[in-house]
């Protein structure tokens, strides 16, 4: 598997999943448009790989179409930067609801608009890959917002799908389960808490951050050139028992 040549759009790409996709598809030839909020992880990241820092807080609509365009043209598209709050359905506040929406679906969109609109100028094919979760489909107690983030998340990947896909443009969705991120780690570090979700993954741990890079890879790749529309689990079984 070979990105020599091709430029890929990672959001997110200075932390857990994102910094992984991001060194990943460097290590196979690719070069990286890195957009994310913090300055310090741009500058970490770029002393690592060949990469055009862009710093942007994706729940700036407006600024985040700048970011993108100003990027413009790419390859490819990773959805990647996310956030979260834990608060139930009686407490999540309308602000909150609205912020998480802002940087896990509505900046997707926005990041696939314009992309898309690129590529087809340009008469060209493409794949965008959104970071979701198996939150998408499990209601897990006190992540209210974010569980509807992903799970809008999801059924906007298949409409990407339906609609970009007559244009030569894949959209697929990957799927994690708990993935070990440095936060990550350090909030289910507890063995009670964390042993009630790893009694339900077949496999018994979480994922890597590594792992779920390898199957966006895959899904940006040719040898998923018949993919489209799919929401992958990547759980270690989670999702199957």
């Amino acid at each position: 598997m070979s990105f020599q040549g091709r430029t890929v759009l990672v959001t997110g790409a200075g932390k857990g999943i994102g910094r992984a996709t991001a060194l990943h598809l460097a290590s196979l030839g690719a070069r990286i448009v890195a957009l994310t909020r913090s300055p310090a992880d741009l500058d970490d990241l770029a002393g690592r790989i060949d990469c055009t820092p862009v710093a942007v807080d994706l729940a700036d609509a407006e600024a985040t179409r700048d970011a993108v365009r100003s990027a413009l043209p790419v390859d490819f598209v990773v959805n990647n930067a996310g956030t979260t709050s834990l608060e139930s359905v009686l407490d999540v506040s309308s602000e909150t609801f609205d912020h998480i929406h802002a940087v896990n679906t509505r900046a997707p969109l926005i990041v696939a608009q314009e992309y898309a609109r690129d590529r087809i100028a340009r008469g060209l094919t493409g794949a965008i890959v959104n970071v979701s979760s198996i939150a998408s489909t499990v209601g897990f107690r006190d992540h209210a917002a974010y569980c509807a983030s992903k799970g809008a998340l999801d059924a906007l990947t298949r409409v990407m799908a339906n609609e970009l896909g007559s244009r030569g443009i894949r959209v697929n969705a990957v799927n994690p389960v708990v993935t070990l991120t440095p936060m990550a780690v350090k909030a289910w570090s507890d063995p009670e808490k964390a042993g009630g979700m790893l009694a339900r993954i077949p496999l018994g741990r979480f994922v890597e951050p590594d792992e779920v890079a390898a199957v966006i890879a895959f899904l940006l790749s040719d040898a998923a050139a018949m993919v489209n529309g799919v929401a992958l689990p990547v759980d270690g079984g989670f999702l199957a028992v």
